[in-house]
């Protein structure tokens, strides 16, 4: 695939009003959140499951893109049509989740590496010939006493950088996830601090390792205070700050920034996204999201593993979608959150 092409599939996944749909969980964290909600977590439920997200009517509407898991790309609907078709068939384009984890990483005590270059290439074709059109890798950097250190981040950057190199060779758009963890007691500041120094690493990585930055997304983390933080920033804040940090960190040639939830709740989200479009600023890049949970927790409440309720399960996630769509147009209201799904 040429950089043209790349930059084409990139833009499609960003357009206006549309966001990710980050599908892509693995069998141990489906499991969990099935088993929180009485679900047996069995390759039937879990195949039922996407089948209800990815048949959703006129989902498109606001969705670009959806990220798979490896066994969801191995998969078919309920129909019998492998879900990359589905997706292609709906509008949305598929993608895949191809790192292996996150790892101790070795004489970092408490800090984590992400895994799995080794066979990256030969994995990258194959699903390209399964029907992806981009990948994501994402990296965690956790804030606490002492880290994160200059080693865990340097590492973490150099792999999202190797990637996302290799991703491109394939022909398929890297989405590069640098997650700076909610987790813990710290202030905005300190979240400032840290995703400006790790976002300022990955893209000079990126750089080295002569990645076509027009033809990538990036997901990172919003700036925002740790959840055990005395005084957690409000929503204003929140989008001060992480268009600040965007600001100095983020190559205008880059196509899209696509933020992750990181444990927010469904509406604090949304509301982020919406007031960061209401500041004001003249930015050079797409604001749009790449949510999980909160996009699909009220569905996977709803559901329950129960075909009866696949249609109330899937208006629900319609409705977040819309809402969120809404948010990455500056045009969401509190109001919205009370319309029927």
């Amino acid at each position: 695939m040429s950089k043209q092409e790349l930059e084409i599939t990139a833009k499609a996944m960003v357009a206006s009003g549309k966001g990710i749909l980050a599908m892509d969980e693995s069998t141990p964290t489906c499991k969990s959140r099935f088993e929180k909600l009485g679900i047996a977590c069995t390759e039937e439920n879990r195949q039922a499951y996407r089948d209800m997200l990815v048949t959703i009517d006129g989902l498109s509407e606001f969705i670009g893109a959806a990220i798979l898991f490896d066994e969801t790309i191995r998969q078919k609907s309920l129909n019998g049509t492998p879900f990359a078709t589905c997706l292609s068939n709906a509008g949305i384009i598929p993608g895949i989740k191809v790192d292996k984890g996150a790892k101790d990483l070795a004489g970092h005590p408490a800090e984590k590496v992400t895994e799995g270059l080794d066979g990256l290439r030969d994995r990258l074709a194959e699903y390209k010939e399964m029907g992806a059109r981009f990948t994501k890798w994402r990296a965690v950097i956790t804030i606490a006493e002492g880290i994160p250190s200059r080693g865990c981040i340097e590492a973490n950057a150099h792999g999202l950088a190797r990637y996302a190199a290799l991703a491109q060779e394939a022909g398929l758009v890297p989405i590069v996830e640098p997650e700076v963890l909610i987790n813990g007691d710290h202030t905005i500041e300190r979240s400032f601090e840290v995703t400006e120094e790790t976002l300022h690493t990955v893209f000079d990585e990126l750089v080295t390792q002569r990645v076509h930055l027009e033809g990538m997304i990036l997901k990172p983390s919003m700036v925002i205070s740790g959840l055990d933080c005395p005084q957690r920033a409000g929503v204003t804040e929140v989008a001060e700050h992480t268009v600040r940090c965007l600001l100095h960190t983020v190559p205008a040639a880059v196509l899209g920034v696509a933020f992750l939830s990181g444990g927010q709740t469904d509406e604090q989200a949304t509301a982020h996204l919406n007031a960061m479009h209401n500041l004001g600023r003249d930015l050079p890049w797409t604001l749009t999201f790449s949510y999980a949970r909160a996009l699909q927790q009220r569905a996977m409440e709803i559901w329950r593993g129960k075909a009866a309720n696949v249609t109330a399960a899937q208006k629900a996630l319609y409705h977040r979608a819309k809402l969120n769509s809404a948010a990455a147009r500056g045009s969401y209201s509190e109001a919205m959150e009370q319309e029927a799904a």
